[in-house]
């Protein structure tokens, strides 16, 4: 009872230094974006999709180490269905007239993120990704990167004037203090990612569930708090530009660059997919109606965000149900 108690604690804790860690990084980006003038699909496609991505990498390392790479798959893969429907869901909830995706790059950008949500998937219907299937996986990342940073027009418009630029300007002193908070924020992903791998590994053997099971259920929601955090505050900011570039860079990073890592480290072998059966369904289904509702509509309704709740809700009662 005593070593529940614990590791619960643990991974509370844990979690909660994600969310908070995760705040502390992405404010102290903000204000480094501002002092150092950087164009604004810098600040929301790529810097923040990398910071969203860390807590994933460090879990997938750690366990990954500790020769439990599967908590890391279901973790990304649930971490996947979280972005692409709770997450896109309550930032255009939050938006005052819902997300704009009109861009050539936003749309280009989701055809990359429906192939490396699903790419995983495929690359373990044979029950394992290998090393080599890291490699595949890693190279789509940079071959995303590359198609990213050769279109000139992404970095043609520089942060709002109004919003990305201090009134009396940033001292380098600031600059430096917000560096350091950073690397602060970074330490504590690392120490809470060791937690939540030594927790998960406690329920597993605790409570006979697969790692799987954990990292889809739990360990992939607690992850996605960053995000989730950034996504609900620039929409209420009125910054739907950055939502979908964050969102979509952080279902990309973690399904290839990340899983791609781990498995170099150590191949996930998946002996058993029924725990992960309800979590493919339900991926396909949320990326499906992402990719329909940014193509059609080119932008993310309210109404549309709720059918994308809905289908997170029904995912959360399905798996809680075929668990019973």
């Amino acid at each position: 009872m005593l070593d529940l108690i614990l590791y619960s604690a643990i991974f509370i804790a844990s979690c909660a230094s994600f969310y908070f860690s995760g705040q502390l990084v992405i404010s102290s980006l903000i204000r480094i974006a501002k002092a150092l003038h950087w164009k604004e699909f810098v600040v929301c496609c790529v810097v923040m999709a990398v910071i969203a991505s860390l807590p994933n990498l460090f879990v997938g390392i750690f366990s990954a180490i500790n020769k439990i790479p599967q908590l890391s798959f279901g973790d990304v893969v649930g971490g996947n269905v979280v972005d692409a429907t709770l997450a896109v869901a309550l930032a255009a909830l939050f938006s005052k007239k819902g997300i704009p995706a009109k861009s050539k790059t936003v749309q280009t950008t989701l055809s990359f993120t429906a192939v490396a949500s699903l790419l995983p998937i495929l690359l373990a219907w044979d029950g394992i990704i290998s090393r080599a299937d890291g490699v595949i996986l890693i190279l789509f990342y940079v071959l995303y990167l590359v198609w990213l940073f050769s279109k000139k027009e992404n970095f043609s418009k520089a942060c709002d004037e109004n919003e990305m630029k201090n009134k009396k300007g940033t001292k380098k002193s600031r600059s430096i203090l917000n560096g350091l908070k950073i690397l602060g924020g970074i330490a504590i992903f690392i120490l809470a990612a060791q937690g939540i791998v030594m927790s998960a590994q406690f329920f597993a053997a605790t409570f006979n569930l697969s790692l799987i099971l954990i990292g889809l259920f739990i360990v992939g929601l607690g992850n996605c708090a960053p995000e989730i955090f950034f996504a609900i505050t620039s929409a209420r900011k009125n910054h739907s530009w950055l939502v979908l570039g964050d969102l979509m860079g952080a279902i990309i990073g973690p399904a290839t660059f990340v899983l791609g890592t781990v498995a170099l480290i150590c191949p996930i072998v998946i002996k058993d997919f029924s725990p992960f059966a309800v979590a493919r369904i339900f991926l396909v289904i949320g990326i499906f109606f992402f990719f329909i509702f940014i193509r059609n509509d080119e932008k993310i309704s309210k109404r549309e965000a709720v059918f994308l709740l809905m289908i997170y809700i029904a995912f959360i009662i399905t798996e809680i149900f075929v668990k019973l």
